[in-house]
């Protein structure tokens, strides 16, 4: 029987000292496809990703950087997408933040060379320019359950720091039950005294991670678009879900549009993961979310916005965690036991 899925791919800080070999231990099978992800970052002088990938040391300044975690991350993203079980079938892709430039490879709208070129590119643009920070701050509490008016405040508050002369904050992704803030040292640093502490950890600074999803971003998206071709654009074989939550159909894509919006929006205006997530059930109605590697901390996020939409009665994270014991909704192919219900 044909398992229905919306396929998600993770963004940066998903590849962690728990993931490295992570393309040795899961996709010894997809030597030919690592070695032209190889052959292009020699070609530019840098490391090969199977040579980060099987290092015996890990450190949070290497494995952090835009040029270093974007292209493990894509790889071993890219490789899950292509081990998917037969019976599996993916009906749309999404992702979060860099995972939209993954989804679009997932999707076929771009073959997988031309997608790790887009990402390294990036990555690497967004390292040698590095402008601006983020910042993670929860608005639900451990209960999971949406709080429009403490979502509300928060972004008020983000408004009112922006308003300041001197300083830049802004929502830069929309993430479950967290809000992903992006700005300039004062803008990051007014929020953080404006708030409580929570949990011990947040407000959470993201290391080597820009200002993303803002206008900080446009020289990025300016150089990008300079040394990308567009005509790598192909059309999607499935459903893609962008930032917006917007879906570009397969056979009836305007390449064009697609590729304005993800050198575009997609990378100075505000990433809404917690609507690509709900639209995606909305629409879909799948049987499974499947999150490829690496990693597992994007599951949380889509738990988390599937409850605030309270899908199939899921009200909050008790009822989520019951569904998934009684008949597993989410699946993390980051984690070894949920890995293998879902590979070959």
């Amino acid at each position: 029987m044909t398992r229905k899925a919306v396929l998600i791919c993770p963004g940066r800080g998903t590849y962690n000292k728990p993931e490295l070999g992570y393309l040795h231990r899961h996709h010894a099978d997809k030597a030919a496809l690592f070695a032209s992800f190889d052959a292009a970052r020699a070609t530019l002088g840098q490391e090969e990703v199977t040579a980060l990938d099987g290092a015996t040391r890990f450190s949070v300044s290497k494995y952090s950087r835009g040029d270093i975690a974007s292209p493990l991350i894509y790889a071993s993203a890219v490789a899950d997408a292509q081990s998917l079980a037969e019976d599996i079938e993916v009906v749309a892709v999404t992702g979060n933040s860099m995972g939209w430039y993954i989804a679009l490879a997932a999707a076929g709208a771009l073959t997988p060379q031309h997608g790790f070129d887009l990402v390294n590119t990036m990555g690497s643009l967004m390292q040698e320019h590095l402008i601006g920070g983020q910042l993670v701050y929860p608005f639900t509490g451990s209960d999971w359950r949406n709080d429009p008016h403490r979502k509300a405040d928060l972004l008020q508050k983000v408004a009112e720091i922006n308003a300041r002369e001197g300083h830049v904050l802004s929502l830069s992704i929309d993430l479950g039950g967290l809000l992903v803030l992006a700005g300039d040292e004062a803008g990051l640093s007014a929020f953080e005294a404006a708030v409580p502490v929570v949990e011990d950890r947040f407000p959470m600074r993201l290391a080597n991670h820009a200002g993303f999803h803002t206008r900080l971003q446009e020289p990025v998206a300016a150089a990008g678009r300079a040394r990308l071709n567009a005509a790598m654009l192909q059309q999607p074989e499935v459903a893609l879900i962008d930032g917006r939550g917007a879906i570009w159909q397969p056979g009836a894509t305007d390449l064009a549009a697609l590729w304005d919006y993800t050198l575009g929006h997609q990378v100075v205006e505000p990433y809404d993961f917690t609507r690509a997530v709900q639209n995606a059930a909305l629409e879909f109605a799948p049987d499974l979310f499947i999150v490829t590697g690496p990693g597992t901390t994007l599951g949380g996020a889509v738990a988390q916005s599937l409850v605030h939409q309270n899908w199939q009665g899921l009200s909050d994270k008790a009822a989520f965690k019951t569904r998934q014991q009684k008949d597993l909704l989410l699946i993390s192919m980051g984690d070894d036991g949920q890995r293998k219900l879902v590979v070959r």
